[in-house]
């Protein structure tokens, strides 16, 4: 190993004072000052970090045959399953060297795909990705998640499928989440935390997940709320309607766990509390019908 090190001229990386006490223990932390990914000593020690790292990787004979050789078996057009939604059709297609797949909708089988998402295009650097997405039960409108730079943080915002532009909503804090939309089209379920400190969204820990609705026009901060547990910080939800419209599934999870519970609402009764329907963490279930 001492041989392969002095290869590299490796950069000094400060050492700072921080301490911190955990129940009496005192433990140091001197490079907390790193988890600051905003600031610009990070940036500089992350570029200096990458000159000695790509100064190495680019001087290795036959990486670029090796580069050559790994575009020729990536480069094959790619499909993902299509699905119907209303009287659309809808299916993701790589041609074969796109960073990420785009989203086409058809009108009907025998009509042109009409590209309804590039998420090429979205940043000039590439670093905005397509983390979910959800069609509206008559076809005519989508919500879908972004991601920034590969956090789990997600915006969420809505597209008019028919002009393909999208509509003024945008939802931000949302994280593990999908979105499922109500059967009248005039909005959707959601999960999101509390918008964390100002300048703090990559270091607080995401407790209190909370379980909302949003209706197509409304600020978020109108937004409804459906569920929350305050006597369990670690739960998280997700909500889904069921095929039917007439009921709101709701998977409870906690952590990392494959475990979940299940609660319902019922959509037909205004104000409807929510039920528990499986209250221990004993198995892992997934909804696929009701019956009554």
């Amino acid at each position: 190993m001492s041989e392969q090190n002095s290869i590299f001229s490796y950069p000094q990386t400060r050492k700072s004072d921080q301490v911190d006490n955990y129940h009496g223990v005192t433990v140091a932390d001197p490079y907390r000052w790193l988890e600051d990914l905003d600031s610009e000593e990070t940036a500089s020690w992350v570029e200096a970090q990458n000159a000695v790292t790509f100064g190495y990787l680019n001087q290795i004979s036959g990486k670029e045959t090796i580069k050559q050789r790994l575009t020729q078996l990536w480069d094959y057009e790619k499909y993902g399953i299509p699905f119907k939604q209303g009287n659309r059709y809808f299916y993701f297609k790589n041609d074969g060297l796109q960073n990420q797949s785009i989203l086409y909708v058809l009108d009907s089988l025998d009509a042109e795909p009409q590209v309804l998402l590039d998420p090429n295009i979205l940043s000039t650097d590439g670093t905005i990705a397509l983390s979910g997405m959800s069609i509206s039960e008559d076809g005519n409108l989508m919500a879908y998640g972004l991601s920034t730079s590969g956090s789990d943080w997600q915006e969420w915002k809505v597209r008019d499928i028919n002009t393909k532009e999208d509509l003024s909503d945008h939802l931000k804090w949302v994280k593990f989440s999908g979105a499922s939309w109500t059967h009248d089209h005039q909005g959707f379920y959601y999960s999101r935390y509390d918008q964390p400190q100002e300048g703090k969204p990559l270091e607080e820990i995401n407790y209190f997940q909370k379980l909302y609705y949003h209706r197509l026009g409304n600020p978020q901060s109108e937004d409804t709320l459906i569920y929350e547990r305050p006597d369990h910080k670690e739960w998280g939800f997700n909500g889904f309607v069921t095929e039917d419209g007439k009921y709101l599934i709701i998977s409870v999870w906690q952590g990392t766990e494959s475990k979940n519970l299940v609660f319902y609402q019922d959509l037909t009764q205004p104000n409807a509390e929510v039920i528990e329907l499986i209250s221990e963490f004993e198995a892992s279930y997934s909804f696929i019908d009701y019956q009554g």
